[in-house]
C-alpha cells in the first residue's frame, strides 16, 4: 500500500553518495540532521547533479550538468510537484556547466520554487565576471547560507551582498560520545601507539607530504608514534588505474624509512569507523595548502572527536582553531608541525584539556544543531512555516545505564564519563527508579528489571530506623555525616517517598518481590512523613502517598495526604495575592510540584479549596513560563523574587521534566488540551526550541546536558539532567502513543484498509 504523507518537501541540487566527494557527504549529512529533527513533518529529497546520462536513476531527480537543455526542464519537473517548499542549491563553481557554471541561471529563470544556496567556495578578490555570476544568482534567492564568518565578510565586502540575506551556519559534526583516546585505542589494539592521523579522499590539495616529512624529526622524541593516513584517494586522481598522489606518499615513507611509524587506510571508511578512529587519534595533523579553502569537513569532525589539532593556517582554521584547542602553523612549514606536534605528544594533560575544549567549542555545531539552523532560516522563505514540526528522538537508555552501578546511580559525569567520585544520592537514585518504572511500563523490557531493583535498594539501605532517610553515600558505600546532617534533607526524603509510591502503583506488572519491598519502605517512612514542613517536599511527598493510595487505597495515606495540604494551603493564603497567586514570595526550581500537589489533594478529598488553588497557581506558574507562545525556564541565577524582573539564562532540565510532568497531571485530570499543547512546547526546549537553538540531549546515548547557560550549553551529562530528560521525553511517547489513531478507509466492499495518522 503507498504511504500517505502530507510531509513538506525541500529538494536538494547536490552530488550524493555513492559519489565520493566532500559536497556528497555534506548534503548526506545536512539532510540527516534537518531529517532527526524535523521528520516529523519534512521530507528532503535529491535532484542528482551528475556528468553523463543516468540509465537508472536513484533520486527523485537527476541533472546531468554538462546538458544545457536538462536545467530547465529539471526545474519544470520540481515545479508539478506541490508537496515541494524549497530548492536547496549546494554551490561549487565546478559543479555546474558553462563559464562560473553559469548554465545554473537556465534553471533559476525557470524554477518557481523559493531557492537557497550553501556556497562552498567563497572566492575573495573576484574579477568583474565572477562578481556577476554570483550576484546573479542572489538575485533569484537573496539567501544564502555559508559556513565561516570570513565567508560571510568576503560576500558583503566583495560581492556587495546584503548581511540579512547571508545566513552563517558552521560546518555541521557528529556527535559522538567522549571517551579518552586512550579507552578508544583498545578497539584497535593500538595502546601501545601515540596516534597521529589525518583523514579524506586524498590528493595535492591535502599536503600529506608536509607530515610525513615532519615525521622522523617526531618520532625521535616519540619513537612510538603511528600516523595513520586514512581515506581513499579521490576518485578523480585515479587515471586509467594509476593513483599517482598515493604512489609518490608511498615512496616518501621508503625514503624516510617510515614503514613502522605510517599506516595507510585506504578506504572510504563509513562515518563510524572514522569516528572511531578520530577519538584513538592523540594528535590530528590538518596539513592543507589552499590558502583559500573557505571550509574543512575533515578539521570540523578531528575537533569534534575531541582531537587536538596542528593545523596550517587557512581561513577556517583561523576562524575556529583557538590556542586552548590546538596549534596553528605555517601551510607547508616541517618543521613547524614537526615542533608543534612534538610539544602536544609529550605533554599529555595539555593534550586532553585541547582535546575537551575542542569537543565542547565543536557540539553547538552537531548535524542536528546545524538542522535547526537550516530549517529557522528556511521558515523565512516557504509558505506556512508553522506546519514544521519538531520530531521525537529515539529512546536511549545507554548513558543512564553507563551512569549506574550495583550500588546505584552516580551523581555528575565528566562529559559523558560517570565522576565516581561524586558518590551517590538518593535524590537521583528516586528519580531513576521512577523513570525507570515508566520506561518498564511502556516496554515492558525484562532488561529494566535489575535497574529497578539497584535504585529500590539503594533507597531501603538510605532508610533510617525511623523511616526517614540519609541522602549522600560515597562510593565505598559509606554515610558522608557531613553531607547528610544538612538541615534540609526533607526534598531528597519527600522524592524517596514518590519513587516508592510509583513502584507500588506498578504493582499489576512488576514482580511482587519488587512490591513487596517498596510497600514495606514506604509504610515504614508514613510516621516521619506526616510531619514534612517545606512546600516542595510535602509536593514530593503528596505525589508519592496519591500514588500509593491510587493502588492500594488506604485511609491513614489519605488524611496525611489532607494534613500535608492543610499546611501547603495556608502557605498559599499567607503568601498569594491578586497579582501572585503563589505558595512562596518566590518561584525556585521544580515549581510544577506545588500546584500537582493541591491537585492530588483535591483528588483524594474532593475539597473545592483544593482544585481551586491547584488551577489558580498552576495558571500563574504558567504565565510566568510561558511568554508570547514561547517557553521560558525559571532561571537558577537568583530565582524569581516577587516584585522583580525575572533573571534570564541558568537553565535546568529538571524544571522543564517537572512542567512537563505537572502539566502531564492536570491534563490527565481535566482533559483540557491546552495542558497537552503547552508539554509540547516545554518539551521543544530539549529539541532546540531555546534561545541557543541547540539540542539538550546526547542523541546516541540519551545522556542529557545539564544546563543551558547565556552563550553555551553545558555538556556535562550528570544524573539528574539525564534523568529528567528521559522521564521528560517518556511522558511525550505515551501521548505519541495515544494520539496515533487507525482509521479504516474503504477500497471496496469488502476490503478494509487501515491507515496510521
Amino acid at each position: 500500500m503507498k504511504t500517505i504523507s502530507n510531509k513538506s518537501k525541500i529538494v536538494f541540487l547536490s552530488t550524493f553518495p555513492p559519489t565520493q566527494c566532500g559536497i556528497a557527504t555534506y548534503t548526506q549529512d545536512t539532510i540527516k540532521g534537518i531529517v532527526d529533527v524535523y521528520g516529523k513533518s519534512l521530507t528532503c529529497e535529491i535532484c542528482e547533479l551528475v556528468k553523463e546520462p543516468q540509465a537508472n536513476p536513484s533520486q527523485a531527480f537527476t541533472l546531468n550538468t554538462t546538458n544545457r537543455d536538462e536545467y530547465t526542464k529539471v526545474a519544470e519537473e520540481i515545479n508539478k510537484d506541490k508537496a515541494v517548499k524549497l530548492v536547496h542549491i549546494q554551490h561549487e563553481f565546478g559543479l555546474f556547466g558553462g563559464n562560473y557554471g553559469d548554465y545554473l541561471l537556465d534553471f533559476l529563470n525557470v524554477i518557481k520554487k523559493p531557492v537557497t544556496f550553501t556556497f562552498h567556495s567563497v572566492i575573495p578578490n573576484p574579477n568583474d565576471e565572477l562578481k556577476t555570476v554570483v550576484k546573479l544568482l542572489m538575485s533569484y534567492s537573496n539567501s544564502a547560507f555559508v559556513m565561516t564568518q570570513k565567508s560571510k565578510e568576503i560576500l558583503m565586502r566583495d560581492y556587495d551582498i546584503d548581511e540579512k540575506a547571508i545566513t552563517y551556519v558552521p560546518h555541521g559534526t557528529h556527535i559522538v560520545v567522549y571517551e579518552t583516546p586512550a579507552k578508544a585505542k583498545e578497539k584497535f589494539n593500538i595502546q601501545d601507539r601515540l596516534v597521529l592521523a589525518t583523514f579524506g579522499l586524498l590528493g595535492e590539495g591535502k599536503n600529506i607530504e608536509t607530515g610525513l616529512q615532519a615525521l622522523p624529526k617526531i618520532i625521535e622524541k616519540a619513537p612510538n608514534a603511528l600516523y595513520l593516513i586514512i581515506g581513499k584517494t579521490h576518485p578523480n586522481l585515479i587515471i586509467d588505474g594509476v593513483d599517482t598522489y598515493r604512489e609518490k606518499l608511498e615512496a616518501i615513507v621508503e625514503d624516510l624509512n617510515l614503514k613502522d611509524n605510517v599506516r595507510f587506510i585506504n578506504q572510504y571508511l563509513e562515518t563510524n569507523e572514522l569516528l572511531e578512529y578520530l577519538k584513538a587519534t592523540d594528535v590530528y595533523l590538518f596539513t592543507s595548502k589552499d590558502p583559500n579553502q573557505a571550509v574543512s569537513g575533515t578539521f570540523a569532525y578531528a575537533m569534534s572527536c575531541a582531537c587536538p589539532i596542528v593545523a596550517s593556517k587557512i581561513p577556517h582554521t583561523r576562524e575556529v582553531l583557538t590556542s586552548d584547542s590546538g596549534i596553528l602553523v605555517d601551510i607547508g612549514d616541517v618543521d613547524q608541525f614537526a615542533e608543534a606536534t612534538i610539544k602536544l605528544l609529550s605533554d599529555e594533560n595539555l593534550r586532553q584539556e585541547m582535546g575537551i575544549q575542542a569537543f565542547t567549542k565543536m557540539r553547538a555545531s552537531s548535524w542536528e544543531n546545524a538542522g535547526i539552523a537550516h530549517v529557522n532560516a528556511y521558515k523565512k522563505l516557504i509558505e506556512n512555516p508553522s506546519d514544521i514540526k519538531y520530531s521525537y528522538p529515539s529512546i536511549q537508555m545507554r548513558h543512564i545505564k553507563k551512569m549506574t552501578t550495583d550500588l546505584g546511580i552516580i551523581q555528575f559525569s565528566k562529559i559523558s564519563i560517570p565522576d565516581l567520585d561524586s558518590g551517590y544520592t538518593l535524590d537521583d537514585n528516586a528519580r531513576a527508579l521512577v523513570a525507570f518504572c515508566m520506561h518498564y511500563k511502556l516496554t515492558k523490557d525484562k532488561d529494566d528489571l535489575p535497574y529497578i531493583l539497584i535504585y529500590l535498594d539503594f533507597i531501603q539501605r538510605c532508610q533510617k530506623p525511623k523511616g526517614d532517610f540519609i541522602n549522600y553515600v560515597d562510593q565505598e558505600n559509606r554515610e558522608h555525616i557531613e553531607q547528610n546532617a544538612e538541615v534540609n534533607l526533607e526534598d531528597s526524603n519527600a522524592r524517596a517517598l514518590w519513587a516508592l509510591g510509583t513502584v507500588v502503583s506498578h504493582k499489576d506488572i512488576l514482580p511482587e518481590a519488587i512490591i513487596k519491598k517498596a510497600t514495606k519502605c514506604f509504610l515504614n517512612a508514613l510516621k516521619w512523613a506526616e510531619n514534612i514542613q517545606s512546600p516542595r517536599s510535602i509536593g514530593f511527598a503528596t505525589k508519592g502517598l496519591y500514588l500509593y493510595h491510587s493502588a492500594v487505597p488506604n485511609l491513614y495515606v489519605a488524611a496525611i495526604i489532607n494534613k500535608l495540604n492543610a499546611k501547603l494551603l495556608a502557605n498559599y493564603e499567607d503568601n498569594a495575592s491578586e497579582d501572585w497567586k503563589w505558595f512562596e514570595g518566590y518561584m525556585t526550581y521544580a515549581n510544577g510540584i506545588l500546584p500537582e500537589s493541591m491537585l492530588y489533594a483535591y483528588l483524594i478529598t474532593n475539597k473545592p479549596i483544593y482544585k481551586k488553588v491547584a488551577l489558580d497557581s498552576l495558571d500563574f506558574l504558567m504565565s510566568k513560563m510561558f511568554i508570547d507562545k514561547n517557553f521560558r525556564v525559571i532561571s537558577n541565577n537568583g530565582w524569581y523574587h516577587k516584585n522583580t524582573e525575572p533573571h534570564a539564562y541558568g537553565e535546568q532540565p529538571i524544571d522543564v521534566s517537572y512542567t512537563i510532568q505537572t502539566l502531564n497531571a492536570f491534563y490527565n485530570a481535566f482533559d483540557i488540551p491546552e495542558y497537552k499543547n503547552k508539554m509540547k512546547t516545554a518539551f521543544n526546549w530539549f529539541l532546540g526550541k531555546n534561545h541557543l537553538n541547540q539540542i539538550m540531549y546526547n542523541p546516541v546515548s540519551g545522556g542529557g546536558y545539564d544546563g543551558l547557560e547565556k552563550e553555551n550549553v553545558n555538556l556535562n551529562q550528570g544524573a539528574e539532567s539525564t534523568v529528567c530528560y528521559l522521564t521528560a521525553r517518556l511522558l511525550m511517547e505515551n501521548f505519541k502513543l495515544s494520539e496515533v489513531k487507525v482509521i479504516p478507509l474503504m477500497k471496496s466492499q469488502d476490503d478494509n484498509v487501515a491507515i496510521n495518522l
